[in-house]
C-alpha cells in the first residue's frame, strides 16, 4: 500500500482562492501523474469496441474510467466506520477523500467530528483537515479539482479510492460529467448530471430517521463530554461575529457564539467551562439553549442531507441502501451488549457492502 510520506509541505494549487493553501504531501506528486498511464487494471472499466458498416473496420475506444467507491449517507450515520471496516479488513490497498466540507479545514476536531489519527487505523486519508485559511469557503468547484487530482494520484498507485463524507454538494460536483457551479441542482427544477466522471459503486448507509435524530441528540451531548464546549470558547473571536465563511459555518459555532457574547470566556475562567447545577441560572440558561439548537440544527441537517441523496438516486444514481437502523436501536438501547452492536451492524450493513463492492470490481 503506499504510505504518503509524514512531512508535510504547504503547496498552494491553481484552482485555490489566492490566500487558500492546501497543506498535503499528495500534491507534490500528483500532477505527474495526473496524465501518466495508470497500471492498476482492476480499478478500470475495459474498453469498449463499436464496429462499423464500412469495409476497414472503426475502431472507437471509450475513455476508461477509474473506479471508484463513495459511501453517503446523512450526519452521524456510520459512513466512516463502514468505510474503515472495508479498508482494514477487506481492501487493504483502499484509501479514504473525504467529502465533508467542514472536515476539509484545520482545527474544531471534535465539533466537527473529525477522526483522530489514532481513529484512522492506519488508512490513509485526504482531504481532512488539510485546509489552513478556515476564514474562506472551499467552494464545490475547487473539490472537484482537488477530489480530481487525488483520484488521480491514488488510482495511479495501484490503490482503491473511498470517496466519504454527507456533503452531497461536494459529491455531485466531484462525481458529475457535466458541472455548472452556478446552479444548485438540489433546489428548484435544476437538474443532476446523470453522465459521471468515474465508473462509481455508490453506498447509502441509512437509518430511520426518529433513530437517527436520537442518537445525533446523544452525540452531541458525547462531544460536549469530550471538550466541544471548551474547543469553542478557545475558537470564539469578537471580531467575526457573524462571519459566517469557513468552517465558522459549522454547527455549533454560532448557537455558541450567542452565547460567548453574553458570557465572554475571558472575562471570567468560568465562563469557558460548562455550567453546573451551582452555576449562575442565567448562564446555565443560555448554555442549554445553544444547546438544544446545535441538537435541532444537527437533526435539521439531517433532513436535508437525505432529501438530496433521495434527488440523486432520483435522478437516476445507483445508490445501494444499506439499512443500520438495527444497529443504531442497539447502540441506543440502555444497558446494550456492544457485542450485540457489532454483530448487527456486520450482519446488516458491512457483509452486503463487501458483496456489492466484490462484485463492482470484478465486472
Amino acid at each position: 500500500m503506499f504510505m504518503h510520506n509524514s512531512t508535510k509541505t504547504a503547496t498552494t494549487l491553481s484552482f485555490l482562492h489566492p490566500h487558500m493553501k492546501i497543506t498535503h504531501p499528495l500534491f507534490q506528486c500528483a500532477f505527474t501523474h495526473l496524465h501518466s498511464s495508470l497500471s492498476f487494471a482492476s480499478l478500470r472499466r475495459r474498453p469498449r469496441c463499436t464496429r462499423m458498416e464500412s469495409a476497414t473496420p472503426i475502431i472507437i475506444a471509450h475513455r476508461q474510467k477509474d473506479k471508484l467507491i463513495v459511501i453517503m449517507g446523512a450526519t452521524g450515520s456510520g459512513k466512516s466506520r463502514l468505510s474503515l471496516d472495508l479498508a482494514t479488513a477487506y481492501f487493504p490497498h483502499s484509501q479514504v477523500i473525504n467529502s465533508d466540507k467542514m472536515q476539509v479545514y484545520r482545527g474544531l476536531d471534535i465539533t466537527t467530528n473529525k477522526l483522530a489519527l489514532h481513529e484512522q487505523l492506519g488508512v490513509p486519508h485526504h482531504l481532512l483537515g488539510d485546509l489552513d485559511s478556515i476564514d474562506t469557503d472551499f467552494t464545490a468547484s475547487q473539490f472537484r479539482s482537488a477530489g480530481g487530482v487525488t483520484i488521480a494520484s491514488i488510482v495511479s498507485r495501484g490503490n482503491l479510492p473511498l470517496l466519504v463524507g454527507g456533503s452531497n454538494s461536494f459529491v455531485h460536483a466531484l462525481l458529475a460529467e457535466r458541472f455548472d457551479p452556478e446552479v444548485d441542482v438540489f433546489s428548484g427544477s435544476s437538474s443532476v448530471s446523470r453522465e459521471l466522471r468515474y465508473d462509481c459503486c455508490f453506498l447509502w448507509v441509512d437509518v430511520a430517521l426518529p433513530v437517527l435524530c436520537d442518537y445525533l441528540r446523544k452525540r452531541v451531548d458525547d462531544m460536549l463530554d469530550s471538550g466541544m464546549f471548551e474547543e469553542l470558547a478557545g475558537f470564539y473571536d469578537p471580531g467575526k461575529e457573524g462571519y459566517r465563511f469557513g468552517i465558522r459555518k459549522a454547527i455549533g459555532v454560532p448557537e455558541f457564539d450567542r452565547y460567548f457574547r453574553k458570557f465572554p470566556p475571558w472575562e471570567k475562567e468560568e465562563n469557558g467551562r460548562v455550567p453546573d447545577a451551582e452555576s449562575d441560572p442565567v448562564r446555565r440558561e443560555a448554555y442549554e439553549e445553544a444547546v438544544r439548537e446545535i441538537k435541532d440544527n444537527t437533526c435539521r441537517l439531517a433532513i436535508r442531507q437525505i432529501e438530496k441523496l433521495s434527488r440523486l438516486k432520483g435522478a437516476g444514481w445507483k445508490l445501494r441502501k444499506l439499512d443500520a437502523t438495527a444497529s443504531f436501536r442497539a447502540v441506543m438501547a440502555s444497558g446494550s451488549d456492544k457485542e450485540e452492536w457489532r454483530q448487527r451492524w456486520e450482519r446488516e450493513v458491512v457483509e452486503p457492502s463487501v458483496k456489492i463492492v466484490k462484485c463492482f470490481l470484478e465486472e
